[in-house]
Parts: structure tokens; C-alpha cells; sequence
């Protein structure tokens, strides 16, 4: 199985979201089971070359730009063992970030990712890389399935004879652009229509053109297939998925072990794994964290935390209000991620309130999640919608036990103990309300004060497999449906 992966991010070449390390984790576990797997992306400014070993110019491919031809340089490379292609051009990418810059998103993405579109595709031909699997990530890529039809389909191309799989992880950035730049990217106006075309809300969208034209659409969960067919689940997209119905699956995504693993973590200040029967390791660690962080040192006081950005998509329109009544109750909270100023400084003051029970760190820290998950022993993922269950995943692999909203998205990874207290695995709260994640926060606290069943959920979280190796193992099987279609459409 040959495999195209098409993205802006690559997480050790270039990271701004969680998108970053699914495409760098999901081609190299796919090379460790046999298949070619192989990545392209822009070479932006941000890119340290050095990462990669081998890194040598392969050529150049000429694609319109508003008509006009231009020339972008191809570059290979080697990440580890994965293949990586390089998309250059001097002003288009290489001076410029993924996405935009302290102003705000650049004005021309949809030239800039248009032109990359049109320039992987062609420079397949270049690599002689012929995949079988053409896998796009995000709206960045959505162009990629419509030009592909329009212009390779039916050509003695290497890109001509694939399948696409466009994959949504983040519902609400769509690359959506005003209809006047559809000639300039070389979309015939025919195809500006709501019904198998690009058009949405009066504009060109990327997104939606992902959605619509490619061969299968992937979403980050099965819970989400069915999320982002109802109403206000998709976006504004809702019409677009019910309609392809039968091409959306869901698939959930890894994440890396040998990143985070409480048995060989050196981070922690001791290591632990579900075979340890007392989870003395994970005691300790809640110990130094709570040292550390001047909480005060109550082995039977739960410690949650919430790690995330702290807005209204991340779910702190109904933390707000939950806040001083969770902390007046027997736990301890600490609070890392971004945010705005005055919701930071909102926190500082509940902070200051419960002083000894709260702490907030006002940024993201990747060796203090660590730390964190290492002891904590609740995660509080309070928002209505993730796009991703990984950082989920990854406390449960810590022992952390979570508690999420029902229709999340992240149902398909947590289980509800009191629906199940043989199989759960956390805890949700049914209303997207203060005065239900109140609820679920309750429940836990609840289980918590039973001190041995406590322990056996914790053990349980352990035990979880959300290896990508397992992941790549659904992938592939989707990617045989994918080529499945494709040999039925074009016997058509």
C-alpha cells in the first residue's frame, strides 16, 4: 500500500495544532507495517532543514497561479525512515508561517494552499511516487480531491490512478474564501454550488470541497460520524456529510508510547505501570507534584486538573460558573494552557481565593503535562467538542481517570463507569451545563472516597491500548475501502 500524506504541519519539522503529530506518527507507524508512506508539505519558514538527513533538490514542477505558470522547487528528505517532500517557493511559503502570523490568518491562504495543491499532485510524477492512497489532512488539503478529478483523472499520471481520503480533524477552521478567488484557482464556476461543490454560506470552501469530492471522509471519532451529520454538529456542514453518508467513517488516532509512558518516563518522580498492584509510583508522584506546586498534601484529596486552552471552545463558558463551587468542595485544581488576559486574570483571582487548593500555570508546558498527568488523578476536559482524544488517551495511560461532556466526541474513548462500573473508564456529565460537570465532578469524588474500587478503575485506565500501531491497523483497513471505491468509479 502506497500512501501520499498532504499537510501544513509535520510535528518535528513544523507544529501549530494536535494535527501536527498525526501526520508525522500515523505515516511513520504505517512504513513499520509494511506499507510506503510517504509526506508533503510546504517548506515554510519555520522548518529547520536540519532535521532532516539526505535532504537534496529533486526538481521543479510548474502549476497556474491565477493563470500564470509558476515554478516551485521539490526538495527531499529523510525524517527518521520517513520520506518527507519539501514544496518550496520563495515568497509563497518559504518566508512565511502555516497559517499567519501575529495579524491574524494571511489574506491569500487560498492561493497559497491552492498552489500546493496543484504542486503535490504534479510533483508525484516528479518523485515517481505513484500512491495507491492520497491522504489529506484538514482544509489545507481540500482542494486536493477536486483538482484531482478535474485535471489527473483519466491521465497517464502518477496521481491519476489513486484514491483520496480527506480527513477532518478540525471542524472549525474550513478555509473559507469569497467566491471571487475561484477563478484564480482555477475551479470553473460550475462547481460553486452548495450540492457537490464548494460552495458554503456564499463563499469558496476548502473544507466542504475535501468533503465533498473525496473518495472516503475520515473524522476523528465514530461517535463524530454521526455528530456531524445533525444539526449544529458539523459546522454549518451538516447537509454536506448526511449526503455522504455512506463514504464517512470514524476513526480514532494514536498516540506516541515511547513519549509518554509512566514506566519509563524520566520526567516523573517515580516511574508506575498497571502492573503495579499499590500504584505506590503514581502516590508518589501526586506527592512531589503537590509539594512542588504549595498544594497542601492531602494523599486523600483528589487532584484534577484541566490542561487546554482556556476559552469558550475548550469549554470555559461552563467552567466559569463551576469553578468556585468545584473548589468548595474537597479537591485540589490545577489549571495549565493559554488564554485570553482577563480570563487569566479571572483565574489568578480564584487562585489567590482558594490559595493551597488551586493553581494555575498560564501556559502550555510539555514536561510539566508530564509532571501533571503524572499526579493528577482526575483530567477535566470540559468542552463541548474535541477534535482529537489524545490528550485523553494519554492520561488514562498515566492512571488519570477523565471526565468529559457525553457528546464530546470523546464517548468513543470513554466509556461511563456508572453506565458500566465493569468496563467504564470515567465519568460524563449529560448537559453541556456548570450544574452537570458539577455532577460528573461529584461522582468521581464519590468514587474516589472508595478507595479500593478507585484503584481498579485507575488500573483499568492503565491497561488501555490507544497505540497508533492500533490505529494504523483501522487505517489501513479504511484505505482498502478507499481503494475498493476507487476501482468502482472508475469501472463506471
Amino acid at each position: 500500500m502506497k500512501v501520499a500524506f498532504i499537510t501544513p504541519e509535520l510535528h518535528s519539522l513544523v507544529r501549530r495544532t494536535q494535527l501536527a503529530e498525526v501526520a508525522e506518527q500515523l505515516p511513520t507507524t504505517l512504513r513499520h507495517a509494511g506499507a510506503d508512506a510517504r509526506v508533503f508539505l510546504p517548506f515554510h519558514q519555520d522548518i529547520a532543514p536540519e532535521m532532516l538527513t539526505g535532504l537534496k533538490v529533486v526538481g521543479t514542477v510548474e502549476v497556474k497561479d491565477d493563470g500564470v505558470p509558476t515554478t516551485l522547487t521539490v526538495h527531499e528528505g529523510v525524517l527518521g525512515e520517513l520520506p518527507v517532500y519539501l514544496i518550496d517557493h520563495p515568497t509563497v511559503f518559504r518566508t512565511r508561517h502555516p497559517y499567519g502570523d501575529g495579524s491574524g490568518p494571511y489574506v491569500d491562504n487560498w492561493r497559497r494552499y491552492a498552489i500546493f495543491s496543484r504542486a503535490v499532485l504534479e510533483a508525484m510524477e516528479l518523485t515517481g511516487f505513484s500512491p495507491d492512497i492520497i491522504h489529506c489532512l484538514d482544509w489545507c488539503a481540500g482542494l486536493v480531491p477536486l483538482i484531482q478529478e478535474l485535471e489527473y483523472i483519466g491521465r497517464d499520471h502518477a496521481a491519476a490512478r489513486a484514491g483520496t481520503y480527506f480527513a477532518v480533524h478540525n471542524m472549525a477552521m474550513q478555509g473559507a474564501f469569497e467566491r471571487e478567488v475561484l477563478p484564480k484557482i482555477g475551479i470553473p464556476h460550475s462547481y460553486f454550488r452548495a450540492i457537490e461543490g464548494v460552495e458554503h454560506a456564499g463563499k469558496v470552501n476548502f473544507l466542504k470541497a475535501g468533503a465533498e469530492f473525496a473518495t472516503i471522509v475520515g473524522t476523528q471519532s465514530p461517535a463524530q460520524v454521526e455528530r456531524v451529520q445533525e444539526l449544529d454538529g458539523g459546522n454549518g456542514l451538516e447537509a454536506t456529510f448526511r449526503r455522504r453518508k455512506k463514504e464517512l467513517i470514524g476513526l480514532l488516532n494514536g498516540i506516541d508510547y515511547r513519549a509518554w509512558d509512566p514506566s519509563n518516563d524520566p520526567l516523573l518522580a517515580q516511574n508506575y505501570s498497571a502492573e503495579d498492584d499499590d500504584l505506590a509510583g503514581k502516590r508518589k508522584c501526586k506527592a512531589t507534584l503537590q509539594a512542588g506546586l504549595k498544594l497542601d498534601n492531602g494523599p486523600r484529596t483528589p487532584l484534577v486538573t484541566i490542561i487546554g486552552r482556556f476559552d469558550s471552545d475548550s469549554g470555559f463558558d461552563v467552567l466559569a460558573e463551576a469553578l468556585t463551587p468545584m473548589l468548595e468542595r474537597n479537591i485540589e485544581l490545577v489549571l495549565m494552557g493559554p488564554g485570553q488576559v482577563e480570563i487569566l486574570d479571572r483565574l489568578r483571582t480564584v487562585e489567590q481565593t482558594f490559595a493551597g487548593r488551586c493553581r494555575l500555570i498560564d501556559a502550555y508546558h510539555v514536561g510539566t503535562a508530564h509532571t501533571l498527568l503524572g499526579g493528577a488523578d482526575v483530567l477535566l476536559l470540559p468542552g463541548h467538542f474535541h477534535s482529537s482524544n489524545a490528550l485523553c488517551a494519554i492520561a488514562m495511560r498515566y492512571g488519570v481517570v477523565p471526565i468529559v461532556y457525553s457528546k464530546s466526541g470523546l464517548e468513543d474513548t470513554v466509556q461511563g463507569f456508572e453506565q458500566d462500573p465493569e468496563a467504564g473508564l470515567g465519568f460524563l456529565f449529560d448537559k453541556y451545563s456548570s450544574e452537570s460537570l458539577l455532577d460528573g465532578v461529584d461522582a468521581a469524588r464519590g468514587l474516589y472516597k472508595k478507595a479500593a474500587d478507585w484503584k481498579t478503575l485507575v488500573q483499568r485506565c492503565l491497561r488501555q491500548d490507544f497505540s497508533w500501531q492500533e490505529s494504523a491497523r483501522n487505517y489501513l483497513k479504511a484505505y482498502r475501502r478507499v481503494t475498493r471505491r476507487t476501482k468502482e468509479r472508475r469501472r463506471a
